[in-house]
């Protein structure tokens, strides 16, 4: 599976708050929670992102609460992956449980600001397209691929009862 689009960039500790702030969490509304996603840090990022694009932060992504809420915003808002240098647990569990991929990469400070990047989750590699510089990252294992490939654990749990 290859990913491809714009990086959104981030540093360090972005708990879920900073992801999607506590007033909205009474709704499961993937696209509402989309529209206010990084709203506390800025506002504007929901109006930045393209379909398809990519989070790129420092260390401890996802920090904070344990509700599915924050991967829910940044899927919603068209996100296709998070890339960071390392991920709270229990984000990294709720990202593959709605089906949004996730990266551990130790080079995250090489990439800036709207460099383009591509992802392949089955070879592990994280090409920077605009500095042409490419990353060893682990790969991405074929069940979580195929979790992913469904939209997450609930609908890949459904095919495979059938």
């Amino acid at each position: 599976m290859i990913i491809k689009g714009k990086a959104h960039k981030f540093g360090d500790n972005i708990n879920t708050d900073d992801i999607i702030a506590a007033k909205y969490l009474d709704s499961q509304d993937e696209k509402f929670l989309g529209s206010k996603c990084m709203e506390n840090i800025d506002p504007d990022f929901p109006k930045r992102v393209n379909a398809g694009d990519i989070i790129v932060a420092g260390n401890n992504f996802g920090c904070g609460s344990s509700r599915e809420h924050g991967p829910l915003a940044i899927r919603g808002c068209g996100i296709s992956t998070v890339v960071a240098k390392s991920f709270a647990r229990i984000f990294y569990r709720n990202a593959i449980n709605i089906g949004l991929p996730i990266i551990t990469l130790e080079e995250t400070k090489d990439i800036d600001n709207g460099d383009i990047i591509e992802v392949d989750l089955s070879k592990g590699t994280v090409n920077n397209i605009t500095k042409n510089k490419l990353y060893k990252t682990s790969i991405f294992p074929n069940f979580l691929q195929e979790i992913i490939q469904f939209g997450g654990l609930m609908n890949w749990i459904k095919t495979k009862k059938k």
